[in-house]
């Protein structure tokens, strides 16, 4: 009797070892799937998603891992989040503070290390940091690529440094070269990372044939903040007025282009219907893993590289430290590591990137190159984290290109923002995102925030200065402006 019940207590606890081994058991390889300006909200398991919204994708990636339900870009930016992902760091470091400067010369990348901890790399998609180059990049074994925006059909690829035209949408054909290259041309020997990077889904909208239409009789939400009426202004800075008829704004969007949507409902629905080609491209990934028998070995991240503004305020676009800008989609998947079905609340950046994948392969940065951002695999694992940061800071810098939009700093907590805007005699802002999560009533002049307001302008004064970030070049300006820039250059 007493060894009956000795071997059940045996087999239960090694059981529950083992269970516990299993959950804990850390992959190796490292799928990156990057898309470009989809905001945070439009995941259908989100609960601020449109009803019409469907992506099976992503919602069985955050049912089966987790959603990053906080996570945020340092510069709601083509480029310079690009930049931030690959390097952990600020804009304001690395050098690419808009989409035409390059990132300071010598400037590492991470999936550099990721080679000298003996990955094989592949890069997939838009590369777009700082100039309209599509060459092969160093930190990659494999490249395919396109210049700049690059097209949604029949685009030209760089193929290792090879240019060629290829039939096929976009989002279908960089998810095939990534898992052709994933499972025939990469050495079989060594642990692996993949970087898809969308080119949706940016404008010029263009869904997947098979997506065009689906969504041309859906009910389309619009924010409350967009009316053209005078209590959604009231105590806003004058340039987001203004802005609401430029080229980024509800009533004058894109300056009424042929070439591009017409309204708002056009947008939303052309956006919806192009991001189903990446949400196929999720579903692609995780089933070909799966399938093969590496799910268990791979960690699996999905981000937007910015948010994106779809009326709020009467705006479009991106680049604002406000919620729908600045703010992303991210969700992890790893079977075996991640508990399914986690939220994770935690402020993660897009400076986190690189130093968590670093952390998963057991490698760093090397000596010299300041890290700003920080590993959040501590997250995943055990799905939150001590003294992880709570405040973090934004920049963005005027461009000529679209000069609608001024210099913004931020600084965002838990419960409060503050928005500086530099160059431009008009009001800062300040939110408390707990009570005003739409931001619709801007505190900067009541009087018992103004203890709060010199705080939290103090203490992102002190990081910009203490690093730096108040000595970024004076740039000379691109050709173009908004409307005179070539939609489909080659």
């Amino acid at each position: 009797m007493f060894m009956k019940a000795f071997l059940k207590t045996t087999v239960t606890v090694l059981v529950g070892l083992f269970a516990i081994s299993s959950l804990q058991a850390q992959p190796k390889n490292i799928i990156f799937i990057l898309s470009d300006d989809h905001r945070y909200d439009y995941m259908g398991f989100h609960p601020d998603s449109p009803d019409f919204l469907q992506t099976p994708g992503m919602d069985r990636m955050a049912a089966e891992g987790a959603h990053l339900a906080n996570a945020f870009v340092t510069t709601s930016l083509c480029s310079p989040s690009r930049a931030s992902i690959l390097t952990g760091q600020y804009a304001f470091r690395h050098g690419a503070v808009d989409n035409s400067n390059p990132m300071k010369e010598g400037t590492q990348f991470f999936p550099e290390q990721l080679q000298n901890e003996g990955y094989e790399t592949g890069f997939f998609g838009k590369w777009h940091i700082g100039e309209a180059s599509d060459d092969p990049q160093h930190g990659f074994d494999k490249w395919v690529s396109f210049r700049g925006q690059g097209v949604y059909y029949d685009p030209m690829l760089n193929i290792d440094g090879e240019r060629q035209r290829v039939d096929g949408y976009i989002s279908d054909l960089l998810t095939d070269y990534a898992i052709d290259w994933i499972q025939k041309e990469r050495d079989q020997d060594k642990p692996f990372f993949a970087y898809i990077s969308h080119k949706a889904v940016h404008a010029e909208f263009y869904p997947a044939e098979r997506h065009d239409g689906k969504y041309a009789d859906a009910q389309i939400p619009k924010p409350q903040s967009m009316k053209n009426i005078e209590s959604n202004y009231e105590g806003k800075p004058d340039w987001v007025r203004e802005q609401r008829f430029s080229w980024h704004g509800v009533d004058y969007m894109y300056h009424n282009r042929d070439d591009h949507p017409q309204t708002l409902d056009e947008i939303i629905t052309e956006y919806s219907e192009s991001l189903m080609g990446v949400d196929d491209s999720i579903t692609r990934v995780l089933d070909y893993l799966e399938k093969e028998g590496l799910a268990e070995n791979t960690l699996v991240i999905y981000m937007g590289d910015n948010g994106f503004m779809l009326g709020e305020h009467g705006l479009i676009d991106k680049r604002q430290a406000y919620e729908e800008s600045m703010r992303v989609p991210m969700i992890a998947w790893a079977p075996g590591l991640i508990e399914p079905g986690t939220t994770i609340d935690e402020n993660v950046l897009n400076i986190d990137v690189g130093p968590t994948f670093l952390d998963l392969a057991g490698g760093s940065m090397p000596q010299g190159h300041t890290v700003d951002g920080q590993s959040f695999l501590p997250i995943l694992e055990n799905g939150s984290a001590d003294n992880w940061r709570n405040t973090f800071t934004y920049q963005y810098f005027w461009e000529h290109a679209f000069p609608h939009t001024p210099t913004t700093y931020a600084i965002r907590g838990d419960r409060y923002k503050y928005i500086y805007y530099h160059g431009v005699w008009d009001k800062n802002e300040l939110y408390d995102l707990k009570t005003d999560p739409n931001e619709m009533h801007n505190l900067i002049d009541v009087p018992s925030q103004q203890d709060r307001i010199a705080d939290m302008k103090k203490q992102m004064f002190d990081f910009f200065e203490a690093n730096g970030a108040t000595n970024v070049r004076f740039r000379r300006p691109p050709a173009f402006q908004a409307d005179e820039r070539e939609i489909h250059p080659d």
